[in-house]
């Protein structure tokens, strides 16, 4: 059981398992004892600091009777847990990869970021994907979700920048545009969130090519987003995520300050 450089894939991976677990109510401890796991070793894999083998994972997914596309999903991690890169269309794929990160540094150049959008916004955005219904519903309640770690007893940092395009680009109508401003503004307030905007009128750089979030961590490497349409590609190679890094600073020197952004969003919230 070799050491693991937290791959994207091995991200999800130990968030998948230690889902699982706690949806059955049964403690770390427990399962390790029942299976003939050491305790160590199975919080590791939870972490995605260690690899558990595709035996292991099957074991512990035949314990708690785990079936159809969530077996399939987890197997297919523990197999190619290894590689670098990711790309996926997989829904927890994103809250998985998220989970145990410490800063969220996300750069939009189209919409508002996902992690600061309003219901209904996010519901506007996926209708006019040709999402069936009950797929609308699941990508709103999992967008949601994803929200709570803003909340939670020790939140993610969160540093948002937007394009100031995005204030003036209408999703939905205008009361889901307002209610969508006020949002951004209640959440910039918060002392663990950042939003910033930046000018329609900076001149170009290199992040108006794409927008990305770059996830950093306690214990373990950065991992840089990518999303588009259906599809998510996680990056952990170093070269590319320093890449991104830099790519970060550019984007955050040319945007406004965070006062100056609050009356811009405000302006557009009128």
């Amino acid at each position: 059981m070799k050491a693991t450089s937290s791959t994207p894939r091995a991200r999800a991976l130990a968030a998948g398992l230690r889902e699982v677990r706690e949806a059955h109510g049964v403690g770390l401890r427990q399962l390790a004892r029942i299976l003939g796991f050491a305790p160590q070793v199975l919080s590791l894999w939870e972490k995605g600091l260690r690899l558990p083998t595709v035996a292991d994972v099957a074991l512990i997914l035949g314990f708690f009777e785990v079936r159809g596309e969530k077996q399939k999903y987890l197997l297919e991690l523990a197999g190619s847990a290894r590689e670098p890169d990711w790309v996926t269309a997989n829904l927890p794929s994103l809250s998985h990869c998220e989970q145990g990160a410490t800063r969220l540094t996300n750069w939009e150049i189209g919409i508002v970021p996902g992690l600061l959008q309003t219901a209904d916004y996010a519901r506007a955005i996926f209708e006019s994907s040709n999402l069936s219904v009950n797929q609308v519903d699941a990508r709103v309640v999992a967008r949601m979700d994803r929200q709570k770690m803003l909340t939670a007893p020790d939140p993610v940092t969160l540093h948002a920048i937007l394009d100031e395009r995005v204030l003036a680009s209408t999703v939905g109508n205008e009361d889901i545009m307002s209610d969508q401003m006020d949002r951004l503004l209640e959440t910039s307030r918060l002392p663990h969130v950042s939003v910033r905007v930046l000018p329609a009128t900076a001149g170009f750089h290199p992040g108006r090519v794409g927008s990305f979030m770059l996830m950093e961590y306690a214990a373990g490497p950065p991992i840089v987003l990518l999303e588009h349409h259906r599809c998510s590609v996680f990056l952990s190679a170093a070269d590319k995520v320093t890449s991104f890094r830099k790519l970060a600073k550019v984007v955050t020197e040319a945007a406004m300050s965070e006062d100056h952004s609050r009356e811009r969003i405000a302006e557009a919230a009128r």
